[in-house]
């Protein structure tokens, strides 16, 4: 019995249809609605079960059946039906209190529920609903929709952006800079002849739509950035990587990663193995995503090894991201930008690699995915635990080794601009020179693009640790209330161009990456070293757009927010410290005459900041 528990708990099946374009998802909550779940003991007998409910046997007549063969599963149904009554309960709760607030839990629930009714009605109306509605039948009527549909998708860009950017001009900027990063890369595309429109368009409108949904409902990640204000960055790493080890002994994240994968598929029409690939690395770093699919590297497609390439270059690990928030970094902006970087790697790839080759995965023997070997909760805490070793003592090697090759090369540049008097001169300042139009077509107030550019160059040529340090220690100061300027030198940059970095900084874009990508991979299918070195250059250039273009696109949707104070109230209080409100109002009272902010106000002011009216 204990052997047929293991070799239940070894994989789980992502099955797509013939040509990659109806993929029927993961069954792996299914298993719930049969009374299974991970590691049960009547392992066994499950494919025997799932057998019998494809045929229509579901609902209360598999409950009849539980009820006369397994008691032990009804009461895994009643409990199941009572930990649903009580999230209901807290959900509407919520909602009653402050819908604003528990909207995003609300669309979350929805998104799982539908889920999770695809799943069901698929197992029991499966057959019918495929005989009523078959487009792909008709190829003449399959075109026309996907022509209505893709020009109903522009002129509502078209009308969003006229009315949203009205206000807020420079958010065309950012759709420029979109603009501009595409041209780029379709004019470096492998096949220009081949690219794959219903890919890139349908994979930019998914990063869309969650950048909506993270950036402008502001759902609240409260959680993540109250364990990272509290909690140093060593033990986070070590907390996150235990949650993502408890996750996966669940199965909860197998689940979310083959239902990713699923929506990217069956809209974008890509391959499995691929999208598997993609979809992973929203949690897993670069070396660990291609594990999900080692079985199948060996036989995949150029086009595919180049998107599983571009995935783990455009995003981070879920363990860094822990580590990231500790900084002081939004929270939010990190999740959103490495859950929106998974369908536009897969856009930005096929179109700067498409496909020109038979992909031997577009049909139905399906893709699995492994489930661990903790063979229970204790173990898969220590497991995640152990494995946070390495990560600590990784990221702690990498910093001191990277730091100290900075300062390195801005010693060796300092000399060599002393020999020709260019005082001064550094790597940051050569960045600060070279990646500016970079930075200011992602949308970045050109005032703040020399500090931007400095850490998009760190961020490419050293490695994107270093550059979201340099970003904290600027948000430190903007929140400390420091002077904007002192000298010529700007000590921080403003809330938008920090939200737009945060975008741009989120991957493993980045020169020592190279060996990074090439060692894994080649550890994995050895005989197809040649093939890897000969596209990593091309999936690090398309990996450095995807978090650019990530970045664009937050500045469409990001929508600036004043102070949440007056600042008549609170100048006339007594202020203890300085901070970024303060001196935003400060700045307002020293530039204003309203009888609002008063002398008294302007004595506050005057006891932190120089200005001309303090003399």
């Amino acid at each position: 019995m204990e052997d047929d528990t293991q070799g239940q708990r070894e994989s789980i099946s992502l099955t797509p249809m013939a040509l990659g374009v109806d993929n029927a998802g993961a069954e792996f909550l299914e298993s719930l609605e049969e009374g299974w779940l991970p590691g049960s003991s009547d392992s066994s007998s499950h494919q025997g079960r799932h057998t019998v409910e494809r045929k229509g046997l579901c609902g209360w007549r598999s409950l009849h059946r539980a009820w006369q063969g397994r008691p032990s599963t009804l009461f895994r149904w009643m409990g199941t039906g009572l930990l649903c009554t009580a999230y209901s309960a807290f959900l509407l709760a919520a909602c009653l209190l402050d819908f604003q607030r528990a909207l995003a839990l609300c669309i979350v629930t929805c998104v799982v529920l539908a889920f999770l009714a695809h799943s069901l009605l698929k197992r029991c109306l499966g057959p019918t609903l495929k005989g009523c509605v078959k487009l792909q039948g008709h190829p003449r009527l399959h075109l026309w929709f996907n022509r209505a549909l893709a020009l109903t998708a522009v002129l509502a860009l078209a009308l969003w952006l006229g009315l949203d950017t009205s206000q807020r001009p420079e958010q065309l900027v950012s759709f420029a800079g979109i603009c501009v990063f595409l041209s780029v890369l379709f004019a470096c595309s492998k096949h220009r002849h081949a690219v794959s429109w219903r890919a890139v368009t349908w994979g930019l409108g998914l990063q869309f739509l969650l950048g909506f949904f993270v950036i402008r409902t502001k759902p609240g990640f409260i959680a993540f950035q109250w364990l990272g204000d509290q909690i140093r960055v060593l033990p986070i790493i070590v907390f996150f990587s235990c949650v993502m080890s408890v996750l996966y002994y669940m199965g909860l994240m197998q689940w979310v990663i083959l239902k990713i994968a699923w929506l990217m598929q069956i809209t974008m029409g890509t391959t499995a193995t691929e999208t598997l690939s993609v979809a992973g690395n929203i949690f897993v770093s670069q070396t660990e995503a291609p594990l999900l699919i080692q079985p199948y590297l060996a036989d995949m497609t150029l086009s595919e090894v180049h998107v599983v390439m571009t995935g783990g270059y455009a995003t981070i690990a879920g363990s860094l991201l822990g580590a990231y928030i500790s900084f002081g970094i939004d929270a939010s902006s990190l999740i959103a930008a490495s859950v929106m970087a998974a369908p536009c790697a897969l856009a930005l790839s096929k179109l700067v690699y498409p496909e020109v080759e038979e992909s031997k995965f577009r049909s139905e023997e399906g893709v699995k995915l492994s489930c661990g070997d903790a063979q229970n909760l204790v173990e898969a805490l220590s497991s995640g635990a152990a494995a946070s070793v390495k990560v600590v003592a990784n990221i702690a090697a990498n910093l001191i080794a990277f730091l100290a090759v900075l300062a390195f090369v801005n010693a060796v540049l300092s000399w060599l601009g002393a020999l020709v008097d260019i005082p001064g001169l550094s790597f940051q300042l050569i960045c600060s020179y070279v990646l500016r139009p970079v930075a200011f077509l992602m949308g970045v107030p050109w005032e703040d693009c020399p500090v931007v550019a400095e850490l998009l160059g760190i961020k490419l040529f050293l490695n994107e640790f270093v550059a979201y340090q340099g970003l904290s220690e600027y948000k430190q100061r903007r929140l400390a209330g420091a002077e904007e300027w002192v000298g010529a030198r700007k000590q921080w940059i403003s809330v938008r161009a920090e939200t737009l970095t945060t975008f741009a900084l989120c991957g493993f874009a980045n020169v020592s990456s190279i060996g990074i990508m090439l060692g894994g991979l080649t550890s994995l299918a050895p005989h197809r070293r040649s093939d890897f070195a000969r596209l990593v250059l091309r999936a690090l250039f398309t990996g450095t757009c995807v978090s650019l273009v990530n970045a664009c696109v937050a500045g469409i949707l990001y929508a600036p927010r004043g102070p949440e104070t007056g600042c008549g109230g609170l100048l006339n209080s007594t202020l203890s410290s300085s901070s970024f409100e303060v001196y935003w109002c400060c700045r307002r009272a020293f530039q204003s005459t309203s009888p609002e902010l008063s002398l008294a106000a302007r004595e506050n002011c005057c006891r932190f900041y120089n200005h001309t009216v303090c003399a």
